[in-house]
C-alpha cells in the first residue's frame, strides 16, 4: 500500500526536530558533530610541495607509469615464501606508517606491486582464531575454530575425529617437500603455536601443544594419538623440514630434562631431534645462531625461549638478551634453504603482533609490525624477484582503531586534538574490548579517567583504552590485505577466500595437486 503524504511530511518534520534544522549559510548540526571545526595549527612534519595540486598530480602520474610499465612475471617459482603478521589488520598497517616515521611512509611489503584482501571467516565462526586460519592459509581448507590441520569434519577437542586420518589436510610445506624442495618455518611464537604448526600439525585443538594437555583431554582416546611437538620432530611433515626456529623449549622437554619442561612422559625431544641424524643442529641462543654455517648444516632447529619469544622492545632493554631478532632468524633461515638446488617454501610468523594487542599493548604491536616489515625487506633484498615469490598476509585483526583527527606528524600513541563530551582527552589509538577498561574508566565514580594522567603512559608496555571490559582483546572479522611480489603475484589482486591464498603460491611453483603453472 503506497505510504500516504502525510506520512513523509511528519518524516520529513521529525528529521529536522532529531538532526537539526537547516540554517541558512551554516552547516547542519550533525554534520558540526560528525566533522567538527577543529582549532588550527601547523604541521608538526610539512612536506615540501603538499599544499599544491601538483605535487598529487605529479605523484599520481609516477604510481601510473609503473603500473603502466610493469611486466607480470609468469615464470615458475623456484622459492616461495609466505610472511604472517598474526592479528595484522588494516588499522594496523595505517599505524605502524606513523610509527616508522609518517602516514605518507610505507612499510616494505606495501611497496610489492600486487595486492588483494583476504576473507578470513572459519566455517563455524565469523571471526576466527589463529589455528583454523592457519589451516586455510596454509593447507587451502577453511576448518573450525580452535583445530590446526584438519577439515571441518573435526569440531574443537573431538579426539576420535582427530584420530581418522581421512579428516587430516596438509600444508603448501609438504607439497613443496613432495615436489623435491625444501620447506621450513620461523615464528617469534612458540614453534608449537597455531600459526606455524599449521605448516606440519593435525589437531583437534590448537592447546595439545605436549602430551600432558593432551592425554589430560582425551583420556583413553589419547592412544596413539600425537601432541604437536611430537609432530614437529617424528611426524610426516615435521620431521622433513629444514629448519624450524623460534620459541617453546617447554613442550619439548620433561622437568628432568629442563626444569621448566611441560612433558609427563620423560621425553627429551631436543635430544631426539639431534639423534636422528648427525647432520641436525640445535641452537639456543642469538650466538649460536648466528654461527651456524648453512653448508654445513643438515637440519636446523632453534628454540630460543621457554615459551614465546620475548619482544622486540624487550630485548633492546635487556642487557642480557641472548635471542635472535625476527630478521635475524629469517636471513638465516634463507642463507641454509638457499643450499637446496630444487628451492624451498619458508613460512615466517611475526607472532608477537596478535599477542600485544590481545593485552591491548599498542605501543608493542607497531614495533613488532615494524619487525616484520624489516624480515620482509631483508628476505626480498637475499632473493630473486624473477624466481621468488614473497607473499605477505594476516590471519585476521583485531578491534584496534585509529581515530580522532589528529595533526599530521604528532605522535600517534598521544591524545586527539579534541576532546571528551566529558571534557576529558582521549587517546587517538583504542580498542573495542580488552583488559585496560578499567585502567581508562573508573567504575565507582562512573567517570573516564584522564588517559594522558595514568602513570603508564609512555611506557613501551603501556595499555591502550577499551570499551568493554575482557580478559583478554579479541580478535576482528573484517578482512585483511595481502601483498605480493614475484612470479604470478598479479594473481594475488582482488577480493578472495583466504583458503585460496596456498593454491595461488602453489599454482606459481608448480607443487602440490591442483592447478599450477606448469599445465
Amino acid at each position: 500500500m503506497a505510504l500516504s503524504l502525510k506520512f513523509w511530511i511528519g518524516l520529513g518534520l521529525l528529521t529536522t526536530i532529531v538532526w537539526g534544522a537547516a540554517v541558512p549559510g551554516k552547516a547542519p548540526v550533525d554534520e558540526e558533530r560528525m566533522h567538527p571545526h577543529l582549532p588550527s595549527s601547523p604541521r608538526l612534519r610539512a612536506i615540501s610541495g603538499e599544499e599544491t595540486q601538483e605535487f598529487w598530480y605529479a605523484y599520481s602520474k609516477q604510481l601510473l607509469r609503473e603500473k603502466v610499465d610493469f611486466v607480470r612475471n609468469t615464470k615458475k617459482a623456484k622459492n616461495i615464501i609466505l610472511f604472517l603478521g598474526d592479528g595484522m589488520g588494516l588499522a594496523t598497517l595505517a599505524a605502524a606508517r606513523s610509527y616508522i616515521g609518517g602516514e605518507e611512509l610505507k612499510l616494505s611489503f606495501e611497496e610489492f606491486p600486487f595486492t588483494g584482501l583476504s576473507k578470513t571467516y572459519s566455517v563455524d565462526k565469523i571471526v576466527p582464531d589463529s589455528a583454523c586460519t592457519s589451516t586455510s592459509y596454509l593447507c587451502g581448507v577453511k576448518a573450525n575454530y580452535g583445530t590446526i590441520g584438519v577439515n571441518a569434519h573435526v569440531k574443537r577437542g573431538d579426539c576420535l575425529a582427530m584420530a581418522n586420518e581421512t579428516n587430516h589436510v596438509f600444508s603448501l610445506g609438504k607439497w613443496a617437500m613432495d615436489a623435491g624442495k625444501a620447506a621450513g618455518l620461523v615464528t617469534t611464537t612458540r614453534v608449537t603455536h597455531a600459526s606455524p604448526s599449521g605448516v606440519y600439525a593435525h589437531v583437534a585443538d590448537r592447546e595439545w601443544e605436549n602430551n600432558a594437555v593432551l592425554e589430560e583431554a582425551c583420556g583413553e582416546q589419547s592412544e596413539g594419538l600425537q601432541d604437536i611437538a611430537v609432530q614437529l620432530i617424528h611426524g610426516e611433515v615435521g620431521s622433513k623440514l629444514k629448519v624450524m626456529l623460534g620459541g617453546g623449549k617447554r613442550s619439548f622437554y620433561s622437568p628432568e630434562h629442563y626444569d621448566k619442561g611441560r612433558r609427563t612422559d620423560g621425553r627429551n625431544l631436543v635430544e631426539e631431534f639431534e639423534a636422528l641424524d648427525e647432520g641436525n643442529t640445535f641452537v639456543k641462543t642469538q650466538k649460536k645462531l648466528l654461527q651456524v654455517n648453512a653448508t654445513e648444516t643438515g637440519r636446523l632447529l632453534g628454540l630460543f625461549s621457554k615459551s614465546h619469544m620475548h619482544y622486540h622492545l624487550e630485548q633492546l632493554a635487556d642487557p642480557e638478551n641472548n635471542e635472535p631478532t625476527l630478521e635475524e632468524m629469517t636471513q638465516k633461515a634463507i642463507e641454509v634453504l638457499e643450499t637446496e638446488e630444487q628451492g624451498y617454501f619458508l613460512f615466517v610468523e611475526g607472532g608477537k603482533i596478535d599477542i600485544s594487542h590481545h593485552d591491548t599493548m599498542a605501543r608493542i604491536a607497531l614495533d613488532e609490525t615494524a619487525e616484520l616489515s624489516k624480515a620482509v625487506r631483508k628476505a626480498r633484498e637475499m632473493t630473486n624477484p624473477e624466481e621468488t615469490l614473497i607473499v605477505v598476509t594476516s590471519d585476521h585483526s583485531h578491534t584496534f582503531s585509529v581515530s580522532g583527527y589528529q595533526k599530521r606528524g604528532s605522535d600517534i600513541f598521544g591524545a586527539a586534538k579534541a576532546k571528551g563530551q566529558d571534557g576529558k582527552p582521549y587517546l587517538a589509538l583504542s580498542y573495542a574490548n580488552g583488559k585496560s577498561f578499567a585502567d581508562y574508566y573508573n567504575t565507582e565514580t562512573h567517570e573516564r579517567e584522564d588517559p594522558t594522567s595514568l602513570p603508564t603512559v609512555g611506557d613501551f608496555d603501556q595499555l591502550f583504552p577499551a570499551t568493554v571490559p575482557l580478559e583478554s582483546e579479541t580478535h576482528g572479522g573484517e578482512d585483511v590485505g595481502v601483498f605480493a611480489s614475484g612470479p604470478w603475484a598479479h594473481l594475488f589482486t582482488g577480493v578472495y577466500e583466504q583458503n585460496t591464498i596456498p593454491h595461488i603460491m602453489a599454482y606459481a611453483a608448480c607443487v602440490g595437486d591442483g592447478l599450477t603453472a606448469c599445465d
